[in-house]
């Protein structure tokens, strides 16, 4: 569905964004009255990561809590890679995106005297998380958004379009290739634009088990490398530990802030893992808790999460989302522990970004989760993907207002890449189980060297677009975790369990370098000189 009539073909000054979820919208919103087209491969929102987002959105906005305290929460998370001017940034300015959010309509709760109601999720030292009804944040959120954008009419929406290439000229983007999707005959159609803006979500659906959408699958990420851009910590995937295995793709979640509240993690034995990994328990940093819930389950003791007693019969009122995704799979967790696994849940790598969103490539900026900004170093702190998604696209839409951009002199040439667009199951299949099973919780050197093969030649060979994209994205991550010879945050290797305090350093790597990393695995080169780059 389309705002108004869009002729493909014409010249235009749009601003290009790319992406229906939360960064995209909010980007297109704080851009107005400019012109912006946002093209978005499902109908707004029901693509996105944002809607099925249960936690809420992190904010210091309660008496005693300070942004500094958000900041330093968030440095002690991310394993010594946070760049934590960027942190604080990020908590100072989330008051100010939070009025945005009131104002385009999001009902935060409330407590009894009208202040923002706040919650304490995983590693937060304060209560500090906004919700909305428990667990729908994210489906408010966006529901807020996709009003505002669709009354807006200087933002043109075109929804059943998936963006396939950038297209560039002398290190600089000149417009993006389109394709419809479910038509694989059609011919490619091109957009030209000197501001295109990258807020395609994450990579979890490149997982066999995962909290995502289909829609991520690391599109952005793939076609920002393919066109030159720098990539950042592409091996830090963080694992959600507490996904509901009830046989559905992606897998429904089962909120941090139930833990936030007093559930507990058990095993088949009723026993509570988790005190004996870390102080914290069930409120420890995501990647120990993943690691914990994954060791139960390969043990054969199963993991469970249990909140009969902390919430019992009030559970359905106050996280209405997980108790529906429960009950329809025939478990009840007002009386039942609820089966749980880690699952794919975020990326804390992506399209490197400067401090107002800008990628390596001119011309063009990126936000929400395609991105890295440097917030979330090793492992993401609980509820600040939201956050830092709206104060980016924010930030990238100031910019961009800021900047004098030339409207392009001609339409861009499309690039000659492969036409299938029918995705072969089997092969999606193999790739996503080969990231679960050897780029997953737990790795090590030989299964990372099979994967970055094994991608390496689907990325090579496939005649598909679609999974052209997924590979080349996964062959990045594999990559990236192969070069990495230590554990930190969420990147943990079996055969190298500790930190090296000289890798304390952020990856900063190129489609490039990955695959000269692939080469150098097939034997034709040294491995010496296929490192990615580390700033």
């Amino acid at each position: 569905m389309l705002n108004q009539v869009h002729d493909l073909t014409r010249k235009t000054d749009d601003v290009v964004i790319v992406g229906g979820g939360l960064a995209g919208l909010f980007c297109a919103l704080k851009l107005a009255p400019r012109p912006v087209t946002v093209i978005s491969a499902a109908p707004l929102g029901q693509g996105a990561s944002t809607a099925w987002a249960q936690g809420g959105m992190a904010a210091a906005v309660a008496e005693g809590d300070s942004a500094e305290a958000h900041a330093a929460d968030t440095v002690a998370v991310g394993a010594g890679l946070v760049d934590e001017t960027i942190a604080l940034g990020l908590a100072r300015e989330a008051g100010a995106r939070i009025h945005d959010l009131l104002h385009y309509g999001v009902p935060f709760d409330r407590d009894l005297e009208g202040k923002l109601a706040v919650s304490r999720e995983a590693a937060h030292s304060a209560r500090r998380i906004v919700h909305v009804r428990g667990d729908m944040a994210g489906k408010a959120i966006i529901s807020a958004l996709i009003e505002a954008v669709r009354s807006t009419p200087s933002i043109r929406v075109m929804e059943g379009y998936v963006a396939e290439a950038l297209l560039t000229e002398d290190g600089a983007v000149t417009g993006l290739q389109l394709r419809k999707v479910g038509d694989a005959t059609a011919t490619p159609l091109t957009i030209a634009s000197r501001a295109a803006v990258l807020a395609t979500g994450g990579i979890g659906h490149l997982y066999a088990v995962t909290t995502n959408p289909i829609e991520a699958s690391g599109l952005g990420l793939a076609i920002a490398a393919r066109a030159g851009a720098v990539i950042a910590d592409p091996e830090f995937v963080q694992f959600h530990p507490t996904a509901i295995m009830v046989d559905r793709d992606p897998a429904p979640l089962a909120t941090e802030a139930l833990r936030g509240e007093g559930a507990t993690l058990i095993n088949d034995r009723g026993e509570r893992f988790m005190l004996a990994l870390h102080p914290l328990a069930e409120l420890a940093p995501r990647d120990i808790v993943a690691r914990g819930v994954f060791a139960e389950i390969a043990a054969g003791r199963g993991a469970f999460l249990d909140a009969r007693e902390a919430l019992g019969t009030h559970f359905a009122d106050k996280f209405p989302t997980v108790y529906a995704s429960c009950i329809a799979a025939g478990i009840d967790p007002a009386t039942q522990p609820i089966p749980i696994a880690p699952a794919a849940h975020y990326h804390m790598g992506g399209i490197a970004v400067d401090a107002r969103g800008r990628t390596s490539l001119k011309g063009l900026w990126a936000g929400g989760e395609v991105s890295c900004t440097g917030a979330h170093g090793a492992n993401r702190l609980a509820s600040n993907s939201l956050l830092e998604a709206v104060v980016y696209a924010a930030r990238i839409a100031e910019d961009i207002a800021g900047s004098p951009i030339a409207a392009p002199a001609r339409a861009p040439a499309a690039p000659v890449i492969p036409r299938n667009c029918a995705m072969p199951a089997l092969s999606e299949a193999n790739l996503r189980n080969m990231m679960s099973s050897q780029v997953g919780v737990i790795r090590d050197g030989d299964g990372l060297a099979e994967a970055v093969r094994s991608f390496a030649a689907i990325e090579r060979d496939t005649g598909n677009i679609a999974l052209r994209n997924m590979a080349t994205t996964a062959l990045l991550v594999a990559a990236s975790a192969w070069a990495r010879s230590e554990s930190r945050g969420a990147h943990y290797r079996s055969d190298y369990p500790a930190e090296k305090p000289a890798l304390a350093h952020r990856t900063m790597t190129t489609l490039a370098a990955a695959h000269d990393i692939a080469t150098s695995l097939s034997g034709r080169a040294t491995a010496r000189t296929a490192q990615p780059m580390i700033a």
